[in-house]
């Protein structure tokens, strides 16, 4: 017998989202404000309405920000009633089958998430304390085993025989110290256009035949995807390292899969350097699995250096991958998205001319 029980109104809705949301009309005039936004804002509903979007939240006007596409900013500053000033992420989308009707949604953006970059002297002091920690134990473990060997060699045991121990651990200690060089480089990335998805076949195969031989990874894929503006060894790395942290999250147990997506979307600006200029970053490519995510604990430092949420763990793989994506002019972010949630990795970068 199907239920009689009526289902919620549209302002039931709207009301009892979790994320703050404005209504704006096809005049680019505020019509409608949940609590949420009321609450981010610090400005009621009844304050809110009539005004435009560039009045309320001092973004750029509807001609600029539609063109006809949906709109998206990253990491803006707003300024509220009393002089507080917050950063948001800021997405605005049409509404489906009503012309001229939009919503927009924003997203407090927490000052240690902000595009994974984390600018405090905290941060700092954390990241030094890590790279002492590391290394410590990194380089004291196969140093503590050349000292065995030459003592074993030094009370008459055959070198023959430990010749190859000290070879491995020297070269343990060297592929350390090559990693920490390449965090560390900063010369200058030369980057070109790029079609992006001969280096993802190429990422792809390396990684089943490898670290995720027993793990499906699905291709979703827009087929109009324009050039990318990037370095193909540093984005191949990237995506390697991507990969390799997926593989690493899924365990053995439960639905193990990864996607890889690309799409375009269309108005992502994000600021960028001192002044602050926002620059164009259509181009999404995600690296996402079925894993559990990063602990809550750590989840807004993941991109710092020796943050990891695995015991085995060294906390260099995703602050490299943050540096390299920075040093082609794009942002990497992390995200926990759909209904179950999946781990998200997002890359938004330039477009080549």
């Amino acid at each position: 017998m199907r239920s009689t029980q009526r289902g919620p109104s549209e302002a039931e809705l709207l009301a009892a989202l979790p994320v703050a949301v404005l209504v704006v009309d096809p005049e680019d005039r505020v019509e409608r404000a949940n609590a949420e936004a009321e609450t981010l804002l610090n400005l009621s509903e009844r304050a809110m309405r009539g005004q435009t979007v560039a009045e309320l939240l001092g973004v750029a006007d509807a001609e600029t920000r539609r063109a006809g596409h949906a709109f998206a900013a990253f990491d803006i500053e707003l300024e509220m009633r009393g002089g507080v000033r917050i950063r948001v992420d800021l997405v605005e989308a049409a509404v489906v089958d009503q012309p001229g009707w939009r919503t927009i949604t924003l997203h407090h953006a927490a000052a240690s998430r902000r595009l994974g970059v984390s600018g405090d002297r905290a941060a700092a002091a954390r990241a030094a304390v890590g790279a002492a920690a590391m290394l410590a134990h990194e380089i004291k473990n196969p140093l503590s085993s050349i000292r065995g060997a030459a003592q074993l060699i030094a009370d008459g045991a055959s070198p023959d025989e430990l010749t190859g121990l000290v070879i491995t651990e020297v070269d343990r200690i060297a592929a350390l110290i090559d990693h920490m060089e390449d965090f560390t480089d900063t010369r200058p990335r030369e980057v070109t256009p790029l079609n992006i998805y001969p280096l993802l076949a190429h990422a792809r195969g390396v990684a089943l035949a490898g670290f995720a031989r027993d793990i499906p990874i699905e291709e979703r894929y827009d087929p109009s995807l324009p050039p990318v503006l990037g370095n193909r060894d540093a984005l191949l790395q990237v995506v390697l390292n991507l990969l390799k942290n997926a593989a690493a999250a899924l365990g053995e147990r439960g639905e193990r899969r990864i996607t890889l997506t690309t799409a375009y979307r269309h108005g992502i600006t994000v600021a960028t350097g001192k002044g602050r200029e926002r620059v164009a970053l259509p181009i999404e490519l995600c690296v996402i699995d079925t894993g559990p995510g990063a602990p809550d604990d750590i989840a807004d430092h993941l991109f710092d250096p020796f943050v990891s949420g695995r015991p085995e763990g060294k906390g260099l793989g995703l602050a490299l991958v943050d540096k390299l994506v920075r040093d082609m002019g794009g942002i990497v972010q992390y995200a926990r998205e759909g209904q179950p949630h999946h781990t998200v990795f997002r890359l938004l970068l330039p477009r080549a001319a």
